[in-house]
């Protein structure tokens, strides 16, 4: 009792002596209550890759430097945070981890900003410290290039950073500076305004593994360290790190263990040289005869696995191939490990971010794989532990997808620009037919030197324009096997679809109106599982009025509807024009955008349908001129890319007909890459039947 007395009396002295010196020492004129000494902030930006002006946003606060989550994150925090750190405002945030993950505390979760306030600290948030997240949801922030005037740097920490961000391969070999990629070299790291070598002391191939990955490159090989040591003798060098450990499975140099140098470096590493190291290019990147060698080995067999719906090299939803029909991956657990072994496995280095919730598009079809959790070392996703999938554990709204770590190629470096044509003074390429997978347009097919529009001028100059994202439409193909039918309709109902090139072209010498036009009818439901609305390419003030029919065309020809022979022999055509595009139903959650009625504005929403029912006009085939037998009939959506699209190999659907001359079976509808090279050789007699691949 008597030490709690003491206690209490020491508290209550302490407390009077604060009264006192507040109100000895407050304005007289402005009384208020008291504030807690607010911590000093300080922040910077972190992560890889990166420019100056973006990146993790790490805080120190309470002697720690940590993260803020992105949930319920925002322009408007961006904004404030842009400004702490000398920047006069965002053009952008970046959630899950874009920029790595950080290390330590998670400062900040749920911060809710105007975006006027003077630290983020006058944001609304759950409180310092007071976080359900994990580092795989840090936020970064993209900063407008451009200071606040007088704006003293304070944030911008200079110190000596304890993790590596950026990581290069300096070629020294005379000829192997000229050439890219860069495959092998001495590894730098950037230090300052600078860049520095690590020892080589204890380097391992683990090690090697590792930066060849960052590199985008799959695997390491054996270098000749003595031809370099010989040349680092002679070289000025500036040592950063040494005693480098990794597993082999990190996606990043700083996620391993290292070691400093502090103060004066100039007597490191005596016993060893810096670190060089020598990586295999994937089949993509290999010049010369490796690359003719690599070729060979993929005609072997086809990949089990492969990427969809990116808009760059080294990117897509994953696809594998099972039972000789290719589905997707559910994204539960789906890591920056499993990604890494996706990435490899496809000739690319490791990941740089394993995207979840569809985040390049939904696909169709199956889903095959869930739960998947790779230790990183394998060489293959199929030698992963997984969970075989069941209709109710996953949608295809959790696809999971990868981003790889590729090669610099300097392709940005080339001619590939969008301008006002009125400067053009001379014409480059002519008759350019790209696959869509090319790296550069002097990869795609073209006349060469021989320029069909060398002294056209201007009028004939091509142009882009460019986006990250695009629409990606699928047919739901078995629609089209369930609704198809043959009708036979008499010549005086067709005058309107006869008006519109609906019929075949016998049908112009038939005894109108009497006679009939035979006629395989079925439904098109046509989904946008991309990542962008598909729009047509022609605005409102040039959608053609059709008076037979009264409504507007936005695309001539929306779709192709082919009868074919087994070789390949086209017997009966027709196409459909895009009599309206519009949001005929949505995935829950999916609100619709378009509808054609009062002149609406036409298109197909991300995750919507456009469903054509069978009993409208033009949705056939006049096969009144065929005869029985067995053909392929063939659906090609936006025939002629007149709308980007993130993968057109998906655009054709095709099924088996049997046709007597009286009724029609058709069966085995699917879409144009569903299945595996093997199955469709015993579908098709001919190349280039299934898609509207350039051949």
């Amino acid at each position: 009792m008597g030490s709690c007395g003491t206690w209490a009396w020491r508290e209550l002295l302490v407390l009077l002596s604060s009264v006192w010196l507040w109100v000895g020492s407050a304005q007289p004129t402005l009384p208020g209550p008291t504030h807690t000494p607010r911590p000093q902030l300080k922040f910077r930006l972190a992560g890889y890759p990166r420019k100056h002006n973006e990146g993790r946003v790490e805080v120190f606060y309470n002697d720690e430097w940590g993260t803020i989550c992105d949930d319920d994150f925002t322009l408007a925090n961006a904004h404030v945070l842009c400004r702490h750190l000398g920047f006069v405002a965002a053009t952008g945030w970046a959630h899950s981890a874009k920029y790595g993950k950080g290390i330590g505390r998670i400062w900040l979760d749920n911060v809710n900003c105007a975006g006027g306030e003077k630290s983020i600290g006058d944001c609304k948030h759950r409180g310092w410290g007071n976080s359900d997240c994990s580092h795989e949801e840090d936020a970064g922030v993209i900063c407008k290039d451009e200071r606040i005037p007088g704006f003293k740097d304070s944030n911008v920490i200079e110190t000596e950073q304890s993790h590596v961000e950026e990581v290069r391969l300096r070629p020294v070999v005379s000829g192997a500076r000229r050439q890219l990629p860069v495959m092998e070299g001495i590894v730098e790291v950037r230090y300052k305004d600078g860049w520095a070598q690590i020892c080589d002391e204890g380097w391992d191939s683990q090690n090697s593994r590792v930066v060849c990955g960052m590199m985008g490159f799959p695997a390491e090989k054996k270098v000749n360290r003595n031809f370099y040591k010989l040349f680092t003798e002679r070289q000025q060098l500036n040592y950063r790190l040494h005693s480098v450990s990794c597993v082999g499975t990190e996606v990043h140099l700083s996620m391993c263990t290292f070691e400093f140098y502090r103060g004066n470096t100039s007597a490191a590493c005596r016993a060893g040289m810096p670190v060089v190291v020598s990586c295999v290019p994937g089949p993509l990147f290999a010049t010369g005869n490796a690359h003719k060698k690599k070729q060979r080995q993929q005609q072997q067999g086809q990949p089990r696995i492969r990427l969809k719906g990116g808009a760059k090299v080294g990117e897509g939803r994953v696809e594998v191939l099972k039972s000789s029909e290719w589905g997707t991956i559910c994204d539960d657990r789906w890591n920056l490990l499993s990604a890494s072994v996706v990435c490899r496995e496809l000739g690319f280095g490791s990941a740089k971010e394993a995207l979840t919730g569809a985040r390049m598009g939904q696909g169709m079809g199956p889903i095959h794989m869930n739960e998947v959790q790779c230790l990183g070392t394998e060489k293959s996703l199929w030698s992963c532990p997984f969970k075989n999938i069941t209709q109710e554990d996953c949608k295809h709204t959790e696809d999971a997808a990868v981003r790889c770590n590729i090669p610099y190629m300097g392709y940005e470096n080339l001619e590939t620009w969008y301008w006002d044509a009125s400067n053009v003074t001379e014409m480059v390429l002519s008759g350019v037919k790209c696959a869509g997978h090319e790296m550069s347009l002097s990869h795609c097919q073209h006349h060469g030197t021989s320029l069909n529009c060398r002294n056209t001028g201007t009028r004939f100059a091509a142009g882009v324009i460019c986006s990250e994202t695009a629409s990606d439409l699928l047919l739901h193909a078995p629609l089209v096997q369930e609704t198809a039918y043959i009708e036979d309709r008499p010549l005086h109902m067709l005058y309107c679809a006869a008006e519109e090139n609906c019929l075949s072209s016998s049908a112009r010498l038939a005894n109108w109106p009497y006679g009939h036009r035979r006629l395989l009818r079925f439904s098109s439901q046509i989904h946008n599982n991309g990542r962008a609305d598909f729009r047509p390419k022609a605005g409102r003030h040039s959608w053609v009025w059709h008076e037979c029919h009264r409504h507007y065309h936005s695309m001539d020809i929306f779709t192709h509807y082919d009868i074919l022979t087994p070789n390949g022999t086209k017997v009966a055509e027709g196409h459909k024009a895009s009599f309206c595009l519009e949001d005929t139903e949505c995935e829950e959650d999916v609100a619709k955008r378009y509808e054609c009625a009062n002149f609406g504005e036409q298109g197909i929403t991300v995750g919507c349908w456009d469903l054509y029912r069978h009993d409208i006009d033009c949705q056939w085939i006049d096969i009144t001129d065929v005869k029985p037998g067995n053909y392929i009939l063939q659906v090609v959506i936006n025939p002629n890319f007149e709308v980007a699209e993130s993968d057109f190999t998906n655009n054709a659907m095709k099924c088996n007909c049997k046709y007597d001359g009286h009724r029609i079976w058709v069966h085995s509808c699917h879409i144009g890459d569903a299945l595996s090279e093997e199955a469709n050789k015993r579908f098709e007699q001919y190349p280039g039947q299934l898609n509207n691949q350039i051949s």
